[in-house]
Formats: C-alpha cells, structure tokens, sequence
C-alpha cells in the first residue's frame, strides 16, 4: 500500500525497477499489510535534477491536524487526532475539488492494530509534516494537466479499516485502541466543507490501495452531499481486492476481510442490503460494493497487482516449500506453469470487471504491469514514459471518462505484451 512516509520502527529494504532507473522503499509487517513505496527520481536520467528540486519544493503540502474531530470522537487508532494535506485550487479550477485518500493496508487482530498504532497508518504523531504532491495531486500542469489547479487534499489514513471502523467494536479489556473510521471520515467531511468543498463546481473522490477501497465504500455518501447538478465522480486506484482462492486452494484474504470486519465492526458501515444477503465479510470485497454504487467509478487496477498477487494468490503461509519465492517477487522469474496460475488470477479479474464496465458511467483501465498504486506517482500517472494502453496513459484516460470526452474502458493484452510497463523486481536489492 502506498505513502510516502516511512517510519524508522519498522524495517527497510532498497528495491528496483525491471524497466528504468529508480528505486522504491517497502516497509512490511506480516499480513497486517503495512506497504510503502516511493519512486525516488534523483538518479533518473528522465528528469532534470533542477527542475526535480524545484518540483519538489514547489509541492511540499504541510500537515494539518482534524482539531474538530476530538469533539465527534473521531480518533486514529493511538487516540491522536486524524490528519489531512491541503493545496489551495487557483484560476479556472478554484471551486473544483480532488479528494484522495491514502492506502496502507488493514489491521485484523488487537495485536496487528496495536502495531500500527506505532505507525504513520495508525497516528498522527509519527506522520511526515509535508509531504510531495505528485501524481494526480501535482501542481505541475505537465504531470498533471486535467487537475493540477483544482483544489486538492491527502486525507492521511490511521484506523487500519478503510475508514468503516465503529467504535461499538472497541476492545473491553484495558486495551486501548480506537476504531472510529466511520466517525473519522464523517469528520473530514465536515471539515473540507467548512473550508471550502461546500463551494465545488466539480468533486472527484479518488483512493489508493485500502484507501481506494475506501473511495467506494464511500463514493455514494461522498455524491450526496452535493447538489444533484454537481459533477461528482470517484476513482478507485489498485483497490479492487478479489476474493479468490490462493495456489493451495485457501481463502486467505476471506480470512483476513472476516477478522477485519469482525475486529472493528465493519459491518455497519456497508451496504445494509448486501449484508442482509451474504456473510458481511463479503460486502468488504469491491465486486460487491459496485454492484449498489449509483455513482460513477473509475477502476485503475493492474491486472499483475504485486499486493495482490503477493497476499492473495501466493501468500507466504501457502508456499512453505518456496517453490513461489522468486515468480512472486519477480514475473521474469515464472516458469510457464506458473505463469499459468498468474494469467488465471488476471481472467478472474477481467471477468468480474466485465461485469463492472457493464454500466455505461463507469471508467476502466487495467494495464499488465506488476505493480500496484499508480496515481499518485508521476511516472505512472502521466510522464512521457508512463504506461499505456491504447496509447492512453492512465491520466488521459481518467481524464476523458470525467469530462465526458471519451469512452475510456481500456484493457491491456497479457504480460509481458506492454513494453511501456514499469514492473517491480523485488530480487534486487
């Protein structure tokens, strides 16, 4: 999952590219799934280091505390206060509105959230006081050209429940944890619109990873505080979780959503006919949020998701033997049969999407790249080297699906077919 802060309470290891120059930082801890990474371009020879610093200093967005929040109980995991990044929207854009929404994973047992209560993902206290906007939240008109002067906010996330956590579900016994996700995002909102997002002409609420998870859970709350003659459309970046089996036939991420749901009484916070209808757990999974969703959606989804194929198609726990170590951290590494598996979770996917892009509001576009998060990354967002599909960078395509110029459903051939890719090697260190 993605962020750009890092935290010296965890451990580090360097990683690379297959395609270009660049490096990238992942911090795990077990399958409480804390993921970081950030491309780091001063090595790059695709961008000039002065115009790079003066990017970067041009886009430091400072932290902002949610001081309203302590009167609505609306706490991150540790009891600290919930946080946000804010950019000003200038010219022509100056009522419009980009909300993104951090990712970085679930905690599913009191001493996986207690842990990421000493985290970024968990508390406010250990979060970067600026941050780089890049990406879909950049200034710069050239890797951002369709939102770069719209007003745009990092809502920083730290209840390790996509924002749906309850506080009916807090632990009893001394342990000092808070699940407020829901009451949290209900604070955020009340806090942009007292600054300014009561005034948008148009609303884009875009998430990555768990936070892009969260976008649709929320995306149709997000639509209804606005006039019905608002733009007003949502974005899921490499948040569409499947729930499928891994290679020894288990349901590891059904397990996981179950004990997250159960954790922090999730359940509440989803759509009530669905949970009506089938396990609660299963309204967690996006195949059946957007199902009930009346809101336009956008789906960025790499079809080779590396989280996803690391964590739900190849867990650790399901390959004891190792005989998956180097082809999960490496598609180079696959032998064909494995490649086999690979190509089967890609079908299952644009199977269920298929579904999805049924609805003519809806956006698609799912590369064959083995990565994950790439909107608010510069160099996959919207760079002369950004990956593409037909001939569309994820950016221009997101960009005609919300303003209405074009259709925008693109689906990529299988890998290793797209030579525009970036693809992570986690062999190299």
């Amino acid at each position: 999952m993605a962020t750009t802060a890092t935290n010296s309470v965890l451990g580090r290891s360097s990683r690379r590219w297959c395609r270009k120059e660049g490096g990238a930082i992942i911090i795990g801890v077990g399958f409480t799934v804390i993921l970081y990474y950030t491309l780091t371009h001063s090595d790059s020879p695709l961008i000039d280091p002065q115009q790079q610093q003066q990017h970067v200093s041009d886009d430091l967005v400072n932290l902002t505390l949610l001081h309203t929040a302590k009167d609505k109980g609306a706490f991150c995991l540790d009891g600290s206060l919930p946080a946000y990044h804010f950019q000003k929207g200038f010219g022509s854009a100056c009522n419009n509105w980009l909300i993104h929404i951090e990712g970085g994973g679930w905690c599913n047992t009191i001493e996986s959230c207690s842990l990421r209560a000493t985290t970024p993902l968990g508390s406010s206290k250990y979060m970067d006081t600026q941050v780089h906007f890049s990406g879909i939240l950049s200034s710069d008109p050239s890797q951002n050209p369709d939102f770069f002067n719209w007003n745009r906010v990092k809502m920083r996330y730290c209840d390790g429940a996509s924002f749906a956590g309850r506080p009916e579900s807090e632990p009893k016994n001394g342990v000092k944890l808070f699940f407020r996700g829901q009451l949290i995002w209900e604070a955020f909102m009340a806090e942009l619109f007292s600054i300014g997002l009561s005034n948008a002409k148009q609303a884009f609420l875009t998430g990555c990873s768990a936070g892009g998870l969260a976008t649709l859970i929320h995306c149709d709350d997000f639509r209804e505080h606005f006039p019905k003659d608002i733009t007003v459309k949502c974005l899921a970046d490499a948040g569409f979780f499947l729930d499928e089996a891994d290679v020894v036939r288990s349901r590891t991420m059904r397990s996981f959503y179950r004990d997250v749901v159960n954790l922090q009484g999730v359940a509440q916070s989803l759509n009530k006919n669905c949970v009506k209808s089938m396990e609660p757990s299963q309204c967690l999974f996006p195949r059946q949020i957007v199902k009930d969703l009346k809101t336009p959606v956008f789906i960025a989804q790499p079809a080779y998701d590396f989280w996803q194929i690391q964590n739900i198609l190849i867990p650790n726990g399901a390959d004891p033997q190792r005989k998956w170590r180097k082809c999960r951290l490496n598609l180079r590494s696959c032998s064909p049969s494995q490649m086999e598996v690979l190509q089967g979770y890609r079908d299952s996917m644009l199977k269920i999407l298929n579904e999805f892009q049924q609805k003519k509001e809806t956006g698609l576009f799912v590369n064959s790249c083995f990565i994950h998060c790439q909107t608010w990354i510069s160099l996959t967002w919207h760079s002369p080297t950004s990956p593409k599909v037909n001939n569309k960078t994820l950016a221009e395509s997101v960009s005609d699906w919300y303003f209405d110029r074009k259709v925008a459903k693109h689906i990529d051939c299988p890998y290793p077919c797209n030579p525009t890719c970036y693809n992570m090697d986690f062999t190299r260190h």
